[in-house]
């Protein structure tokens, strides 16, 4: 056993829940009338459900204990990244005309080391899994290159475990910002990440063990790709083949975003071509 196979639920729990407490607004500057209406809602959502499903005292208990081990696991960011925000994001890119967008997820680290294409994401000498050369071009709505695109993109690794998350692996493995060349195209050498499973030994897995639930998601990029005066997108890029782009646990897989990768000719890996395309602010 590897020691990045010995990370817990807790311990990324509570790290996704000190990044979050470190890189996210507070939400406080939200006025009370869409506060009033928003969590009015939930709470009438919350009782209705109680109502018509006829919840007994101890269902109630139960879930008034699971939604304090939540906190303790540190696996708010968890739980709603998994089956909330989708939602949000659905929201946020309605009116987006360009690439798709789709979660961020519990597990993304700004500011990771900054290369220019084509670039080698940080990795260990002896990482294991298949190569991938994942290429392409960043343009705006006219199919005009945008220069010195920014690239951010973090996965996980061959056994489905993401740096800075599980112990063993070094800071930045498998992270990185590639900035692309002035005709907006990038090159980036990595591994092709593996399917996992989100952490199922605290209160998360308890609910997806409870309600006989999967807790897979497909193996997947994790990028976000700006220019200046174009709009952010955050998204994850999938594979076609995998066992759960149909079921994604997160609910986030598009078919807009599954790669296709093919066999390098040089036999050295695969390879895989996709274009970003930014709408303007």
């Amino acid at each position: 056993m590897t020691q990045e196979t010995e990370a817990t639920a807790a311990a990324s729990g509570q790290r996704a829940t000190e990044r979050f407490r470190e890189q996210k607004a507070s939400g406080a500057g939200t006025d009370k009338e869409r506060v009033n209406r928003l969590a009015s809602r939930v709470v009438k959502a919350i009782n209705d459900a109680v109502l018509e499903e006829k919840v007994t005292y101890d269902e109630y208990n139960a879930f008034k204990a699971w939604l304090i081990k939540v906190g303790e696991d540190g696996e708010w960011p968890l739980f709603l990244d998994v089956w909330v925000e989708h939602s949000v994001e659905q929201v946020a890119n309605e009116d987006r005309h360009g690439s798709k967008g789709t979660i961020e997820g519990p597990y993304y680290v700004p500011d990771a080391p900054e290369q220019r294409s084509p670039a080698t994401l940080p990795m260990r000498e002896d990482e294991p899994g298949t190569p991938l050369l994942f290429q392409g071009r960043v343009t705006n709505l006219e199919d005009q290159p945008l220069a010195e695109a920014k690239i951010e993109i973090w996965h996980a690794d061959d056994l489905g475990f993401y740096s800075q998350y599980a112990p063993g692996l070094p800071e930045w493995n498998l992270r990185g910002t590639v900035i692309a060349d002035a005709d907006g195209t990038f090159a980036i050498n990595t591994i092709q990440p593996a399917p996992y499973q989100i952490p199922t030994d605290g209160a998360c897995g308890q609910l997806i063990a409870a309600a006989g639930w999967h807790a897979w998601r497909p193996a997947h990029l994790h990028l976000k790709v700006s220019a200046p005066g174009h709009q952010l997108i955050t998204t994850q890029l999938y594979f076609q083949g995998d066992p759960h782009v149909g079921d994604d646990i997160a609910s986030a897989v598009k078919p807009e975003l599954i790669l296709d990768p093919a066999p390098r000719a040089d036999g050295t890996g695969r390879e895989v071509t996709y274009d970003f395309v930014l709408d303007p602010e």
